[in-house]
């Protein structure tokens, strides 16, 4: 069945937005066809569609289950924003498939991109589509800040890695990892001397992703999966 968010669920629901354009003109949803309703819960919500109006559609739900597709152990991905707009999308989408539960989006000293209120909302909007596509229940939303900020923002993950270009070896093993674990993997320009030393006094572990230098958007999908998988959740 079509999955579509809504801001709040009740007996009688309304779809409107861009969220019921795609339902009536993309996927020509008609009165009697049943879907999943989705709040950004841990739940899913079956329901009819009782009526198909100019702008908006009329749902009756039937009925509610946890979902099963949610991670149980929560992981946040802080990246560097990039210059180019589909390596972000491409991270964010990819990040909300393998089971990601927060994103941060940061800009560091070697940044060289900017974000603006636009390019966030398309980020959300790629998260929110991501999630549907996938079979989630909610959507982690996209926020955005300095790095400093971003590495406070996770500062209560038990696991808290910081791949770093020029780390040797990796301080902490991922293979034994266990808990809720925070992931920061810098922009084009990597990081500085200084910001490694501000994550390390925070509590952040140096980690390698190997002898080769791998892209930004490669290193974050990378290490998303080693430590999603590690935890349990891609087996």
């Amino acid at each position: 069945m079509h999955r579509f968010f809504v801001e709040s669920i009740q007996e009688e629901v309304l779809l409107e937005g861009e969220e019921f354009l795609h339902a009536k003109n993309v996927l020509r949803i008609c009165e009697g066809e049943e879907v999943v309703l989705l709040d950004n819960s841990a739940y899913e919500y079956t329901a009819v569609v009782t009526q198909v109006g100019k702008k908006s559609l009329s749902l009756h739900v039937l009925g509610r289950k946890i979902s099963d597709k949610e991670p149980k152990t929560k992981v946040c991905l802080l990246f560097g924003y990039l210059k180019n707009a589909d390596k972000n999308e491409f991270i964010v989408q990819k990040a909300v498939e393998l089971g990601v539960s927060e994103i941060v989006a940061f800009s560091s000293r070697y940044s060289s991109a900017y974000m603006n209120e636009n390019k966030l909302e398309r980020l959300n909007k790629v998260a929110k589509e991501a999630a549907k596509q996938c079979g989630r229940s909610t959507f982690p939303k996209v926020v955005y800040g300095e790095l400093k900020g971003a590495l406070e923002a996770a500062s209560a993950y038990e696991n808290k890695l910081f791949a770093c270009e020029f780390a040797t070896a990796s301080e902490v093993s991922m293979e034994k990892m266990q808990g809720s674990t925070a992931l920061v993997v810098g922009s084009e320009g990597g990081f500085s001397a200084e910001e490694a030393e501000l994550a390390a006094a925070m509590g952040y572990r140096r980690i390698s992703l190997g002898k080769r230098i791998l892209r930004a958007e490669t290193a974050a999908i990378a290490l998303s999966s080693i430590v999603l998988y590690a935890l349990g959740e891609l087996r």
